[in-house]
C-alpha cells in the first residue's frame, strides 16, 4: 500500500487476507504461563485429551475454565492422534454392571511386547473393576496356569479374596491349574464369549493406555528395565492419573472417599 498505492480491500486480495484480519490490532497471547504449563503436562501425558488435562492444571491451584484450556488446546495443535475407526454391532446394549465395592470383581488379561533384542514377553494385568485400580502388573517372559495362581495367591495375602474373576478364554487361564485354584479358593471365575473383548471391558481399557504409553513410547532393553517401567507406569496409573469414569480422581482417591459418596462412577448410568 506504501509502495504501489493500492487500496487496502486490493492490498488484502493480493496477499490472501481479509480486511477486518489487517485492522485488527495484534494482541499479546494471553494465560502465557499456563499455555506454557499446559504444553509442558501435554508433552508428558500424549495421549491425554482435554477433558483428562483439564484436570491436571486443577491439581495445581489453576483456575481455567475449559472452554479456555480447549481454545489453547486447538491453538497449540495438542490433539492426540486417534485410532481409526471399528465397525460397530448395531442395536441395543446392556451396560455391564459396575461392583459397588473392592474385591467384589477382578479382572484379568495379557499383554505382549517385545525387548530391544527382540525377546518377547508378556505382562499379566489385574484389575478391581470397582476402583479401576491396577492389583498387580507382572511381566515374564512365560506365565503359564500355574503362575498365575500363585501371583493371585500374593495378591490375596494383602487383599483378600475376589468374589468373581472375570478373564478370557486362553490357555493359561482355563488350564487345570487356574480350574484347581478357583475350585479351592471358592471363587467364581467367568469366561468372557469368545471374540468378545468388550465384554471384559475394564482391563481392556487399562491395557491400552499401557500399550500407547508405555509399550509404544518406551523400548526396554531387558527385562528388569521392563519390570521396573511397567512397576513406574502402573504407580502413576493408581496415584496420579485422572479417571473420567471417576469424576476425575484417581484409583486411590476412589477408594478412600465415604461409602455414601463412592456413587460417582458414570459407568453405572
Amino acid at each position: 500500500m506504501t509502495q504501489k498505492g493500492y487500496r487496502q480491500r486490493r492490498a488484502c486480495a493480493l496477499v490472501g487476507i481479509g480486511p477486518r484480519v489487517y485492522r485488527r490490532p495484534p494482541t499479546q497471547s494471553e494465560n502465557t504461563d499456563l499455555r506454557a504449563r499446559f504444553k509442558d503436562l501435554s508433552s508428558e501425558r500424549r495421549r491425554f485429551g482435554y477433558r483428562r488435562l483439564h484436570v491436571l492444571p486443577r491439581r495445581e491451584d489453576w483456575q481455567v475454565n475449559w472452554k479456555n484450556l480447549y481454545r489453547i488446546y486447538k491453538e497449540e495443535g495438542l490433539s492426540a492422534c486417534k485410532h481409526g475407526g471399528r465397525k460397530r454391532a448395531l442395536g441395543t446394549r446392556a451396560p455391564k454392571a459396575v461392583p459397588q465395592g473392592p474385591n467384589q470383581r477382578w479382572s484379568l488379561d495379557f499383554v505382549s511386547d517385545s525387548l530391544s533384542f527382540g525377546r518377547r514377553f508378556r505382562i499379566l494385568n489385574v484389575i478391581d473393576d470397582f476402583n479401576r485400580e491396577c492389583q498387580a502388573s507382572v511381566v515374564d517372559p512365560s506365565l503359564s496356569g500355574i503362575r498365575v495362581g500363585r501371583e493371585l495367591d500374593r495378591i490375596t495375602e494383602m487383599r483378600g479374596y475376589p468374589c468373581m474373576v472375570v478373564s478370557d478364554n486362553g490357555t493359561e487361564l482355563t488350564s487345570n491349574a487356574i480350574l484347581k485354584w478357583q475350585e479351592d479358593r471358592r471363587v467364581d471365575w467367568h469366561y468372557i464369549a469368545p471374540g468378545k473383548p468388550m465384554q471384559n471391558g475394564f482391563v481392556e481399557s487399562f491395557n491400552g493406555p499401557m500399550r500407547d504409553e508405555l509399550l509404544n513410547e518406551h523400548l526396554s532393553k531387558s527385562l528388569r528395565h521392563a519390570r521396573n517401567s511397567v512397576a513406574a507406569w502402573r504407580e502413576d496409573f493408581n496415584h496420579h492419573r485422572p479417571h473420567l469414569s471417576l469424576a476425575g480422581m484417581t484409583p486411590w482417591e476412589y477408594a478412600d472417599r465415604p461409602d455414601e459418596d463412592q456413587n460417582l462412577n458414570s459407568a453405572n448410568s
